[in-house]
């Protein structure tokens, strides 16, 4: 008898992507409780190096769903703004879920999307299980706009006193930074998206097809208001502050100050470990919907040779440095991901940590790869196939690079992260170099010592006397510095990364792209 799908046969594929969750608070020591994570974690592969290209939902969730980078599919930045640089993914863009469904699979989508205006989970191969609107990505109208300029003005005034978490934007309008919510989370959005998603699969793996379902809600995106129920699983007096919370920023670019002095030092640290609480306390709730899916996939007897997948968009700062949500500036907190994958069919030795560095492209070639279906468009990402069968490949990538241009602000800021150094290229201001063997949390810029002495010498009239415009930093140091820009322009010429333009007042980086490599260098065989 032929084996059925989900059983024996091609494997099904189910994905839980909560937004904006830190990738630390999946990881043993994190405070957060996941009790159906940690069970998870003990049947699958945990990859603790995950990384998104940019940190924000749109260009990530793109590069999620197409396996190429925001310079391929073209989302850079959020697409419901009027100030966008794409509304979009480049007309042809492929998605590995078209790729599925073509090849026989049915296919099913709940929840946010959020990849462009007029995108629909059909475009990108799925079923829309929810009947999800995708009005909502629509700009807004002439009233809408007046409405939000009315509404802002009302909090033209400074209230008498500030309430907890609270924070003062006149003329912006204020914004709580977390609240304690009343109701069940049975009774939230995220639940609803999720039993959506149930419905979806369950009725799919009763019509002997394979299937994939991706479920995505809301998670733990901001502002932080979270259930009672969980909230109360935390002890105030027992959160502590992030290491990096005493970060003055004092060599760190000015924007990130501006961010910090300017919104989040309103909030006294009692304050800041309550908004990291309710943070937890979302984290913990996702854990319940998660448990709730598994439960789900297990009464379908399909659960053996289903690939499981918890995953998210991006981060979120959660106070580190002093600073929330996501976007500029460039730590790991916005960057560093969730990534389990559950298979008990096909992947061997479970229970794994796989410290190699991933990133969200490397999903849609894992997919494909798994279910055995091909795809005539060439991915960027790696599959992760031989990690989940117990290889370890030589050539896997040794250095992550990025791609972020801002959101209606818009900064270039390049990242080129290896193990032990990170390289930040910001062409709206100063570079960052952190040397993450001996400050994991990004304290310390290496980039520009002595600063001030520079700026004086200038000032005086002595100039630079022909010397390089930026100061050395030791022989080895130096060499980490070139190599890490050498791996950034390698990077951005192999995925048509628009950053090259040499022109006087935009050629910023130290070194260009005309940059070699010394054989020699510790990082020269990096990919």
């Amino acid at each position: 008898m032929a084996s059925s799908p989900g059983t024996d046969g091609a494997p099904n594929v189910l994905i839980f992507m909560p937004d904006q969750q830190n990738g630390a608070t999946v990881l043993p020591g994190c405070p957060a409780l996941t009790p159906n994570l940690d069970r998870f974690r003990q049947d699958g592969i945990t990859f603790n190096s995950a990384y998104c290209p940019a940190p924000h939902c749109c260009p990530s969730r793109a590069t999620f769903l197409t396996g190429l980078y925001p310079s391929e599919h073209g989302v850079f930045n959020n697409v419901t703004t009027d100030t966008a640089i794409h509304e979009a993914p480049y007309p042809g863009t492929p998605y590995w879920g078209a790729a599925l469904r073509d090849a026989g699979y049915q296919m099913g989508y709940a929840g946010k999307l959020h990849i462009g205006r007029n995108i629909s989970p059909e475009d990108a191969g799925f079923e829309s299980l929810d009947g999800r609107d995708r009005g909502f990505l629509a700009p807004l109208d002439d009233a809408q706009r007046l409405h939000r300029w009315q509404r802002a003005n009302q909090d033209h005034c400074v209230p008498p006193e500030r309430r907890p978490g609270e924070i003062l934007r006149p003329n912006w309008g204020n914004v709580t930074l977390y609240s304690t919510l009343q109701q069940s989370y049975r009774e939230l959005g995220d639940y609803k998206i999720a039993q959506s998603g149930i419905a979806g699969f369950q009725q799919m793996a009763a019509n002997g097809k394979p299937w994939c379902v991706m479920i995505s809600n809301n998670g733990a995106h901001d502002t932080y208001d979270a259930p009672q129920e969980f909230v109360d699983m935390y002890d105030l007096d027992d959160i502590e502050l992030p290491p990096s919370f005493g970060d003055t920023l004092d060599d760190k670019p000015r924007v990130y100050q501006r961010q910090r002095y300017e919104y989040w030092s309103q909030l006294s640290d009692t304050e800041v470990r309550d908004a990291i609480r309710h943070y937890y306390a979302m984290v913990t709730m996702q854990d319940a919907i998660f448990g709730d899916i598994l439960q789900a996939l297990e009464e379908t007897g399909q659960a053996h040779n289903t690939i499981v997948i918890y995953v998210s968009d991006h981060g979120d700062y959660l106070g580190a440095h002093g600073l929330w949500m996501k976007g500029i500036p460039a730590f790991q907190e916005a960057y560093h991901i969730p990534a389990l994958v559950r298979w008990p069919r096909g992947a061997k030795q479970p229970g794994r940590n796989i410290d190699a560095i991933v990133d969200l492209s490397d999903f849609g070639p894992t997919i494909l790869e798994a279910c055995g279906v091909s795809s005539e468009q060439t991915l960027s990402g790696q599959s992760l196939m031989p990690w989940l069968t117990g290889e370890s490949p030589d050539d896997w990538r040794r250095a992550h690079c990025t791609q972020m241009n801002g959101v209606e602000l818009y900064y270039t800021q390049r990242i080129v992260m290896t193990k032990e150094y990170k390289y930040v290229y910001n062409g709206f201001d100063y570079d960052e170099f952190y040397d993450l063997q001996n400050d994991p949390h990004e304290m310390r810029n290496l980039a520009f010592p002595n600063l001030d002495a520079k700026r004086k010498a200038v000032l005086a009239g002595d100039g630079l006397k022909g010397k390089l415009p930026f100061p050395p930093l030791g022989e080895h140091l130096d060499a980490v510095r070139k190599d890490l820009l050498h791996q950034m322009w390698n990077f951005a010429e192999k995925h048509n990364d628009t950053i090259f333009n040499s022109y006087g007042t935009v050629a910023l980086a130290p070194y260009g792209p005309g940059i070699g490599t010394d054989p020699s260098s510790p990082l020269s065989d990096q990919r």
